[in-house]
């Protein structure tokens, strides 16, 4: 009798508790970019790696025996656009919004402080500028090493190279301005080496009359920080104004990119870039990030930066969810700060100390047939 009591007080204690929620549908993150206006396939990109990640985890069972759902909505390239949409999606009670695009949007985000009413946690915004990282946000999180980060890079590379003098050709919105500002604070901090500014807007018009002012005080080398429609546009218009030297541009633009916009021009073009080469194969997350992409994507044969850092964006996703005691945004922040270093398969991420999760910057360069190499 005292057996078949303490048998049914142990059943009793291992069922669901009465009145608490118990999940087992899909975890739902979402995606929110600029899918029919921005003239790039950034966004489009950035899905296809997010996609070919979460077909692989839940190939492998899914995060603690659910599957991940991904929800994918258009913002228009407009905060307006994005804060309608974050506000629909919320019905559906997302854990994470994966690789928002938009420095204009993303400002806006932190500048109305929706943030702050909204349960949901950011994991990757895009772009890297300063201005959405300092203070940032306790709920933005960052993968991607910073816009900071890249111009340091290169103006140091550029010293290296013994160059004395750089042009700053910046698009006329934060992601520019804010690029200029790190510009200058790597030179003042490195020395030697003068900042020559040029601002512009995105037509072609004004794109020419700003490279023509550049290529009259006839600086050392160019840097080129904006969208990437303006930076590949840019780049063309340097080169229509007759200015040979060394030119750099950040992360966003990828080199097939560049080649359509500036053809021959691209050549020699230094590119920093903040995650391995997709293209490559020596790292274990290459392999698998091919492996995957071929999988999920098989008409695809071309791989970008932006389809690795969708792709990347996913695996730190699922190495937080698998860690966390809760599935919900407050748990996923946790998971991501006491997680420690993680190590993908030869990159490594880590926000033991704060919301950035990679210092990770190389230079490629852009060959005569258009590929980066490292």
């Amino acid at each position: 009798m005292i057996r078949r009591r303490l048998m049914a007080a142990l059943a009793a204690a291992l069922l669901p508790v009465s009145g608490l929620p118990q999940d087992t549908g899909d975890i739902v993150v979402a995606q929110i970019g600029p899918f029919t206006v921005l003239p790039a396939p950034d966004p489009k990109e950035l899905n296809e790696g997010l996609t070919a990640a979460l077909d692989e985890i839940n190939g492998r069972g899914g995060i603690q025996g659910r599957r991940v759902s991904l929800v994918k909505l258009d913002d228009t390239y407009t905060f307006d656009g994005f804060r309608q949409q974050l506000g629909a999606v919320m019905a559906q009670k997302p854990v994470a919004l994966l690789t928002p695009l938009g420095s204009a949007t993303l400002k806006g985000l932190l500048d109305s402080q929706l943030l702050d009413t909204t349960d949901i946690v950011i994991l990757n915004a895009v772009p890297g500028a300063s201005v959405l990282r300092s203070p940032g946000h306790p709920k933005l999180f960052h993968i991607r090493a910073g816009d900071e980060q890249q111009i340091h890079k290169i103006v140091a590379h550029a010293r290296a190279l013994s160059i004395r003098s750089m042009g700053v050709l910046h698009q006329n919105i934060p992601i520019g301005s804010s690029g200029l500002a790190s510009a200058r604070s790597a030179a003042a901090e490195l020395g030697g080496i003068e900042i020559v500014e040029a601002q512009s807007a995105t037509d072609a018009a004004a794109l020419a009359q700003a490279a023509k002012a550049l290529a009259a005080a006839n600086p050392q080398s160019a840097l080129v920080v904006g969208a990437p429609k303006f930076s590949g546009e840019a780049i063309a218009a340097l080169r229509a104004a007759g200015v040979s030297q060394q030119i750099f541009s950040l992360s966003y633009l990828p080199a097939p990119a560049l080649v359509k916009f500036a053809g021959n021009g691209a050549r020699g073009v230094g590119l920093s870039q903040t995650f391995p080469n997709p293209m490559g194969a020596t790292l274990p997350l290459q392999r698998d990030f091919r492996a995957a992409m071929r999988k999920t994507h098989p008409a695809l044969t071309d791989y970008t930066t932006f389809h690795m850092e969708g792709y990347i964006t996913a695996r730190v996703f699922a190495e937080a969810a698998r860690r966390s005691r809760s599935l919900n945004p407050s748990g996923i922040a946790q998971a991501l700060r006491a997680m420690g270093e993680v190590d993908l398969g030869g990159f490594r991420v880590n926000f033991a100390k704060g919301n950035l999760g990679s210092n990770w910057v190389d230079i490629g360069v852009v060959s005569g047939d258009g590929k980066l190499l490292y």
